[in-house]
């Protein structure tokens, strides 16, 4: 499977307005340079779009994506159970830790969201990086099995 990385967010702190970015650089064992939570298992968290468009319809809704507080946005990947693989996204690589579980603060974004986001690993991904680099909107992305 490969797609495209669609929107990169940053936290300024941790529960902080998530801000967009065109680019953003990945740091091996580390997460998202200007991110909070730096060297955690959760490094970086990551939507899918496709999903995210899914749960807006079927909630009647016109959310912003950033509003999950992710900090990628990939389409043309499926990201239901992929614990283990890898994500690749342009030359980086994110291995994928589990699925990121949706908190109370989606039902204050939009009632009803927490539960709408609960099958299918709909509320995104966490992983550690382990290939750094810059990555920005419009690289491709895909999922690898690990050898």
């Amino acid at each position: 499977m490969s797609g495209r990385l669609e929107a990169i967010w940053v936290k300024r702190a941790r529960k902080g307005v998530m801000d967009p970015a065109s680019a953003v650089r990945l740091l091996p064992d580390h997460g998202v340079a200007g991110n909070p939570r730096h060297g955690s298992r959760r490094q970086v968290t990551i939507i899918e779009k496709e999903a995210w468009d899914a749960m807006m319809e079927e909630l009647d809704a016109d959310v912003d994506p950033s509003a999950r507080r992710a900090n990628l946005m990939v389409s043309g990947v499926r990201l239901h159970d992929t614990r283990g693989r890898l994500l690749i996204v342009g030359r980086c690589a994110i291995r994928i830790g589990g699925e990121t579980r949706p908190c109370e603060r989606m039902d204050e974004a939009l009632p009803g969201l927490r539960e709408t986001m609960r099958p299918d690993w709909r509320g995104g991904v966490f992983g550690r990086v382990e290939v750094g680099g810059e990555v920005a909107v419009g690289d491709p992305v895909e999922l690898r099995d690990v050898e």
